[in-house]
């Protein structure tokens, strides 16, 4: 799995994405194991990270179970099963601070890109 994420914050990188954060959330959550956020400067920056995502991994035969929130390109939430992948405006992601809502319960696992 460490690969797959790893894999997963090169494409963000290549794709101009900001302020990438990977957390993990293993012990603290039924639904997921690690959470990226990453944030677009613009709903058609969001959107087109996304997009170069979930292209780039269906190539390596990888699809996502669900994919939340395209067409209006504020928050686009990517479920890959382990990996959740939060794509966010940056005014979508400064109102709902969910690092905040991890950072009291939660570590990091240490990677933090930007």
């Amino acid at each position: 799995m460490k690969s797959l994420k790893q894999f997963m914050i090169d494409v963000l990188e290549d794709n101009k994405a900001e302020n990438i954060i990977s957390i993990n959330v293993k012990n603290k959550s039924s639904i997921t194991d690690i959470m990226i956020l990453v944030s677009g400067r613009s709903t058609r920056h969001v959107q087109s990270i996304a997009d170069n995502l979930i292209n780039k991994l269906k190539k390596n035969k990888i699809k996502p179970l669900g994919i939340e929130g395209y067409s209006q390109s504020e928050w686009i939430l990517i479920d890959y099963g382990d990996i959740l992948i939060h794509v966010m405006h940056p005014d979508a992601r400064e109102f709902y601070s969910i690092e905040k809502l991890w950072d009291e319960s939660l570590q990091s696992d240490g990677l933090i890109y930007q």
